[in-house]
């Protein structure tokens, strides 16, 4: 094999975000349902036989150091292999938005190097590697909408019904770091159980909230004016992860008005799993 071309990495959805505590090394402690969602980057990957990796942004600028090649570069050292890679890459998933664009880059290109490479790191493996990226990796990595915990790394599958939602990304985004430091923001709400979610989510979801959210509202006014939007269309949107972008439920003939030009608007549907779920054994056999 020396290609792979077209491999989707699609967005995820917090549907809830609550803080419940601060590890001692500063990380902190979240509880959240991530749904997966079909606005998508694609990557084109081609085997080179020098070693190299290499990017070609293919619909935009990207960072010159991104999540993508340091998950390339953190397979290639943990395999010992010696391929390299030229990566292409249609970014279309908005940066800074807390729809996890960039770790979903990086867990499709964990998944599609391991394959391309012909290495047989199992998921297990992957998720080791994944999360010293970031945390949301593995979550993406597993390819199951699901019920975090922790830091990102306690992920247990969840059958979500299939819906559609209204996603509004601001123009300006928000860097998570800020918002985490922020004096300001909860870090005290009380653990919910998946058990609770699972009994009634309707309703759980409806006295549920994103702890961060606050604190984003007050250092970016984009979203603000994207949940009024939302509300005039009569939708009760809420913030995605540390934002800046934010959704709503909405049903499938909804009339979208065109977005002011500080919005980008886009309707989306959830997936039952990811397009690449399955692509790495999720046994101990590996290689």
């Amino acid at each position: 094999m020396q290609a792979l071309h077209d491999v989707p990495a699609p967005a995820k959805l917090n549907l809830f975000l609550h803080v419940t505590g601060r590890r001692a090394d500063g990380y902190h402690l979240l509880q959240s349902v991530f749904m997966l969602i079909d606005w998508a980057d694609t990557l084109h990957f081609e085997r080179r036989a020098d070693g190299r990796i290499s990017r070609e942004d293919l619909q935009g600028s990207l960072p010159e150091d991104d999540l993508i090649l340091r998950a390339a570069r953190a397979l290639q050292q943990a395999s010992g292999c010696r391929h390299g890679a030229h990566i292409g890459v249609e970014k279309r998933v908005p940066a800074q938005a807390g729809m996890g664009g960039g770790s979903s880059d990086a867990a499709s290109t964990l998944l599609a190097l391991n394959r391309l490479w012909q290495l047989g790191l199992n998921l297990e493996q992957l998720c080791d590697i994944g999360l010293r990226l970031g945390a949301d990796v593995p979550f993406f990595l597993h390819g199951r909408n699901a019920w975090v915990e922790g830091i990102g790394e306690r992920i247990t599958p969840l059958a979500l019904p299939q819906r559609h939602v209204l996603v509004v990304k601001p123009e300006a985004g928000l860097d998570t770091r800020l918002i985490f430091s922020d004096p300001a923001l909860k870090r005290d709400t009380f653990a919910a159980t998946i058990s609770g979610f699972a009994a009634d989510p309707q309703n759980f979801l409806k006295e549920a909230r994103n702890d961060l959210q606050p604190v984003a509202e007050r250092l970016c006014a984009g979203i603000p004016q994207a949940l009024v939007w939302l509300h005039d269309l009569g939708l009760q949107g809420r913030m995605t992860g540390s934002g800046s972008a934010v959704f709503a439920w909405a049903e499938p003939d909804l009339r979208v008005p065109k977005a002011p030009d500080t919005l980008q608007a886009r309707m989306c549907c959830s997936l039952e799993a990811h397009p690449l779920c399955g692509w790495a054994t999720s046994d101990s056999q590996g290689r």
